[in-house]
């Protein structure tokens, strides 16, 4: 079986050679990012896999099938850059549920301490042997209010390091489980004093914090995304910040990160002014989508890469496949038994 990798990492590539191997998949790694002008690259391949900032629209679907390419394979959860209701009955698409939810919530939690405690800005300072503490008092997180929204694997993960720290944890989740506070939408916004996002990203959830979003929360509330960037709409955020509104943003995802994230622009002008804003702000605090970067969460993300190709493959029928009928495409009505088409 062959392979297509795009927008492949030096770090992607060890894990996938060890279990390509192993399963006796050979992937050809190409550091470009799947879209319109780079499709023809999966000529020769029986599957491409992809990540976060790949483009897999109609007309990439179109031409992938016309390769007579079988598969679609996500190495990563989200899959809001799929056009899954396209590629039904042309191309199969799975994805990785599950790869590490303790590196992304332990992210979103050393992100939030960095900024509550200033610990960015100390590091800088004492780097300079300035061992003033002027400037750098933070709060306890202890006793506070923290909301989160999206239930799923990395957000009880999340849930359950904030409730170490001695933290009152509410929730919001459009299917609910169980040994969780929940209220609705507006009372999270109203009651947290901190707010951490871990829901995928879809029509119902894009810009979920907007304009008037914002004006319901707390003076001075922290804001943590580590899910998807366009959950939060960036000049609505901007406003809530320079209007002293929200405290402080912890951002590991940004809604136009595809042009600029996984690459290194310290030589270079950026050109998105909205990113460039945030960035001057001394109370945001913005990570490169590397979240679920621990050696742990990449070796998990190659082998179930390679099972989901191999249980296709070979089975013909993967637990993951995804597919738009299902409505909430998590749920299987043929219940994993059978491919989708």
């Amino acid at each position: 079986m062959k392979a297509a990798l795009f927008d492949a990492k030096p770090y992607d590539i060890p894990g996938f050679d060890k279990y390509g191997a192993l399963r006796g998949i050979e992937f050809k790694y190409y550091e470009t990012k799947l879209n319109e002008d780079t499709v023809s690259l999966a000529q020769g391949a029986d599957a491409v896999c992809v990540f976060v900032n790949d483009t897999v629209n109609a007309a990439v679907i179109d031409k992938l099938t016309e390769y007579g390419v079988k598969a679609v394979a996500l190495r990563c959860a989200g899959y809001n850059n799929v056009d899954v209701e396209h590629a039904f009955g042309k191309i199969h698409v799975m994805r990785v549920p599950a790869y590490s939810p303790y590196a992304v919530a332990e992210h979103a939690m050393a992100l939030l301490l960095t900024s509550v405690r200033r610990i960015h800005k100390a590091y800088i300072r004492t780097k300079d042997f300035n061992f003033s503490l002027n400037g750098l008092t933070g709060f306890n997180l202890h006793g506070k209010t923290v909301g989160v929204v999206g239930t799923g694997r990395i957000g009880r993960v999340f849930i359950d390091i904030c409730r170490g720290f001695g933290m009152r944890v509410i929730a919001y989740d459009k299917f609910p489980g169980e040994g969780i506070d929940y209220v609705t939408l507006d009372e999270l916004f109203a009651e947290s004093d901190i707010i951490s996002l871990h829901c995928p990203l879809t029509e119902e959830t894009r810009h979920l914090v907007n304009r008037d979003s914002v004006a319901k929360m707390k003076k001075g509330v922290v804001i943590i995304n580590t899910s998807r960037g366009a959950l939060i709409d960036s000049e609505a955020l901007l406003d809530g910040i320079k209007e002293r509104k929200i405290g402080a943003a912890c951002l590991d995802v940004y809604e136009e990160e595809s042009d600029v994230f996984f690459r290194d622009f310290s030589g270079h002008i950026v050109e998105d002014d909205t990113l460039a804003r945030l960035m001057t702000m001394p109370n945001v605090l913005v990570t490169s989508h590397q979240a679920f970067l621990t050696e742990e969460a990449l070796d998990n993300i190659a082998a179930a890469t390679v099972d989901n190709l191999t249980a296709f493959f070979g089975e013909g029928v993967c637990p993951n496949e995804l597919c738009y009928r299902c409505g909430r495409i998590e749920e299987c009505r043929r219940g994993r038994k059978e491919k989708c088409f």
